[in-house]
């Protein structure tokens, strides 16, 4: 292994991810590799390489690919390979900032809105992630994210949004936010105001000694708070924040518990190397069954309607390493 990527390598192995640099990671010979099995349309050489790299690696890959055959990987993929295979290499070649840009340029484009991948996104990062995916955004789409956002939503779903992509840290006392929160829902409506403001702008600790105190003082749990006072996608997007709030691995896990090909393949493919080992223990919790195993379920019963499903299930099961 070339000596520049063995302390990245050595480091890796203590995160909760479940994708980790490969230990023999020579470039130049998997642009070898890659360019013949380009040739050949060799799709098994494909997936074996870029599948068993993690991000850097794919990104000096891309690099080494340029340097020595003056060509664009991504262009060269694109000629090579087609569908759903096509697109999980070519998001799997994305760095993770972009990646996360792409997501919510997904969801707003076309027709309709995914509110939930919206909300999804900006309760899971934090406001320095989401600087730099603001960032990444403008300069890949040559527009501005919070406009889009703008744009995209309405209303008080609108105001947590864009509250959450400028999330912050401001000191609380946990005592007077449950009693402003307690006081927001008096009303014949509740104020969605108080909930956007602290729930935007304090830390996570915090946020969840108010929730339960919350629900100490009212005899509800939120998730029962938010289903009777509020309506609509604001009430969608305070149920995702509050999960994340309360257990983002387990609302990760619920979102994969839907078995959707777009919605299961983007969480792991943002997630693999990050904390991916904590989404599959709590979908084990939350279902009885692992990941793995509800993968293959997946995979039985739409082999027969699209084969590149096969590549899809496999890849998400050995690239992620979600045996248990």
């Amino acid at each position: 292994m070339d000596s520049e990527y063995s302390d990245s390598y050595d480091m890796y192995w203590g995160t909760l991810g479940t994708v980790r640099p490969y230990s023999n990671f020579y470039p130049d010979r998997d642009v070898t590799e890659i360019v013949t099995a380009l040739e050949n349309k060799d799709t098994v050489t494909l997936l074996r390489i870029l599948t068993n790299r993690n991000n850097a690696q794919r990104q000096v890959i891309a690099q080494v690919f340029q340097e020595l055959t003056h060509k664009d990987i991504i262009t060269a993929l694109k000629k090579a390979l087609s569908g759903d295979l096509e697109l999980l290499l070519l998001e799997l070649l994305m760095p993770p900032v972009e990646y996360e840009a792409y997501r919510l340029q997904e969801a707003m484009a076309g027709l309709g809105t995914d509110e939930e991948t919206l909300a999804e996104i900006l309760s899971t990062r934090s406001g320095k992630q989401l600087q730099s995916i603001s960032a990444a955004y403008k300069e890949m789409y040559k527009k501005d994210l919070e406009k889009e956002i703008e744009s995209e939503t309405s209303n008080d779903f609108e105001k947590l949004l864009k509250a959450l992509l400028h999330k912050g840290c401001v000191a609380g006392v946990v005592q007077t936010d449950i009693e402003t929160l307690s006081a927001s829902l008096k009303g014949k409506k509740a104020e969605a105001g108080q909930w956007i403001d602290i729930l935007t702008s304090r830390d996570v600790e915090h946020i969840d000694n108010v929730l339960m105190g919350l629900e100490l003082e009212l005899g509800q749990t939120v998730d029962q708070i938010i289903e009777k006072r509020f309506s609509g996608d604001f009430r969608l997007g305070l149920k995702v924040l509050v999960q994340c709030i309360q257990n983002r691995d387990a609302y990760l896990a619920t979102r994969l518990k839907t078995m959707k090909k777009e919605i299961v393949q983007r969480i792991m493919v943002s997630h693999s190397e990050e904390d991916l080992l904590c989404i599959r223990a709590a979908f084990i919790k939350l279902t009885g069954t692992s990941l793995y195993t509800a993968l293959q379920v997946c995979h039985t019963d739409k082999i027969v309607l699209n084969i590149n499903i096969y590549y899809i299930v496999n890849i998400s099961i050995y690239l992620f390493q979600i045996f248990a």
